[in-house]
């Protein structure tokens, strides 16, 4: 009788070890992604992480506009190659006009998405798509004025919430998605004080209404309930990775331009308000751009923030525009050596084979290549650093 006793917890404790391994490599092998640790350090599938991605903008927009997708497969390869960790894209049309396909054949449209994503996991690229990147597309398409980003019960924020839960529910379990973001700096045209002359642009053939009025010009206090409410989504169907606002740094006068209409020069520690209150939580990072001395100004206080507040600073977009001279390489060198010195733990190159922008487009061959180059190189070093080499 008592052997039989000792058998049994025997046989149960075998039975509970089994359970708890099998637990967690189910748990190891969900854990996708990027998150971040209570410090505001950058996880990528549980372990630090520091890393220098691309923007390939239109990795999938080129594909709503008649694209091959052998030319993305192409550059997916030359990406591997140079051993570049990440991409960021825009995961959706730029105007109105190339949702058609969306509100039209939606098996197509997820179908060409698909692609982008089944590359990304064949040549080991991570992926962080930008859900909405264009400010108004959204209200154009829906036949609302672009404040009302800042209402939750809008047609905009519907339409946002069925194509966030669509992309989310559909791409989560695929171990290229390492984040989840917004869209392309939606603080940037908040609250400016000559908003008249910066409206977003009329172009009927292109999707959009025929005139704009006042209530096209988008406020902080917009772009930050649409934050909110894009986080929440997410959130309903992926409790883990990494939200990204997509926003730029705060204009050096965005706080007085939210509060008395101004251009006047903010503070660092209204800047740094600003920071914080245009990426509003559950957005689980800060973001920002490194093209100017203003950014570079702004790199380590934005730095020493997310620290604090324990959310890690992404650099969604830096680099060099035009021909690869001296003055420009030094200048780029320069970016990078910002990037290393502040702790940054991610940055994306701006733009790789973007042919809209030639003076900014990257390819593995053309005459800007050297950028991708010096970053590649730093990816060596960082990786090193990431295994405690």
């Amino acid at each position: 009788m008592t052997s039989f006793k000792y058998l049994a917890r025997w046989c149960y404790g075998l039975v509970v070890i089994s359970f708890l391994f099998e637990t967690t490599a189910n748990t190891a092998e969900t854990n996708y992604g990027l998150s971040a640790n209570s410090k505001g350090g950058l996880l990528l599938k549980g372990k630090s992480y520091r890393g220098i991605g691309v923007n390939y903008y239109d990795a999938f927009a080129r594909l709503l506009e008649n694209g091959k997708i052998s030319e993305v497969e192409a550059g997916f390869r030359v990406l591997a190659s140079n051993q570049i960790p990440f991409i960021r894209f825009s995961a959706g049309g730029y105007w109105p006009v190339n949702w058609g396909l969306y509100q039209t054949n939606r098996a197509e449209y997820f179908e060409r998405l698909d692609h982008v994503v089944k590359l990304a996991e064949t040549h080991e690229v991570g992926l962080i798509p930008s859900l909405f990147w264009h400010q108004p597309t959204i209200s154009d398409l829906v036949g609302e004025p672009v404040s009302l980003w800042g209402d939750a019960a809008s047609k905009t924020h519907e339409l946002m919430r069925t194509y966030t839960r669509e992309v989310v529910t559909r791409y989560k379990n695929s171990p290229a998605i390492w984040a989840w973001e917004f869209g392309n700096e939606f603080n940037l045209p908040a609250d400016l004080p000559n908003a008249t002359q910066h409206r977003p642009a009329i172009v009927p053939k292109l999707g959009t209404p025929s005139t704009r009025s006042s209530r096209d010009d988008l406020s902080h206090r917009a772009i930050r309930v649409a934050l909110e409410e894009f986080a929440r989504e997410v959130r309903r169907h992926d409790a883990d990775r990494l939200i990204l606002s997509g926003n730029a740094f705060p204009r050096p006068s965005a706080w007085h331009q939210q509060h008395d209409g101004t251009w006047k020069s903010d503070s660092t520690e209204q800047r740094l308000e600003m920071l914080l209150a245009d990426n509003p939580s559950p957005v689980s990072t800060l973001s920002g751009r490194l093209y100017s001395t203003n950014d570079l100004v702004f790199l380590r206080p934005a730095m020493e923030k997310a620290r604090q507040v324990g959310k890690p600073l992404i650099i969604g977009e830096f680099g060099v525009e035009g021909m690869m001279t001296e003055l420009a390489t030094k200048q780029f060198q320069k970016w990078l050596d910002a990037l290393d010195a502040s702790g940054v733990p991610m940055a994306a190159l701006w733009v790789f084979d973007f042919p809209h922008q030639k003076e900014w487009s990257i390819t593995g061959d053309n005459d800007r290549k050297e950028q991708l180059q010096m970053i590649t190189r730093m990816n060596a070093r960082w990786r090193g650093a990431n295994r405690g080499l």
